[in-house]
């Protein structure tokens, strides 16, 4: 199968549209606005208006809507480390893949 990616998700990925506060570097304070593309347990790719190193330390949050949780909104921050980035998404933006090495389910939607 040349030239076809091998498929290495372990967890299933929900396809979401929904806006994340993105805080590059571990800077706190300092969030911008990004759009989820798809979400896992392990990872997730967002929308970024400007470049991110791969191996950049990455923390956001979100809402999970109900379609996800099975519930009610669930805002999560989650922290992790950007493992691919590719350019030429809609609109000139950056698609920033990470692995979620860390979360925290916050009280409130």
């Amino acid at each position: 199968m040349e030239g076809a990616q091998q498929e290495k998700r372990s967890a299933r990925r929900f396809a979401l549209h929904i806006p994340a506060a993105v805080s590059r570097n571990g800077i706190a304070n300092h969030n911008e606005d990004a759009e989820v593309k798809d979400v896992s347990a392990r990872g997730i790719c967002l929308y970024l208006d400007a470049p991110i190193q791969q191996g950049s330390p990455i923390s956001f949050t979100l809402t999970l809507p109900p379609e996800i949780t099975l519930t009610e909104n669930i805002r999560v921050q989650c922290k992790g480390k950007v493992v691919r980035t590719e350019s030429g998404a809609d609109e000139g933006k950056i698609a920033a893949a990470a692995v979620i090495e860390e979360y925290e389910f916050l009280s409130g939607t």
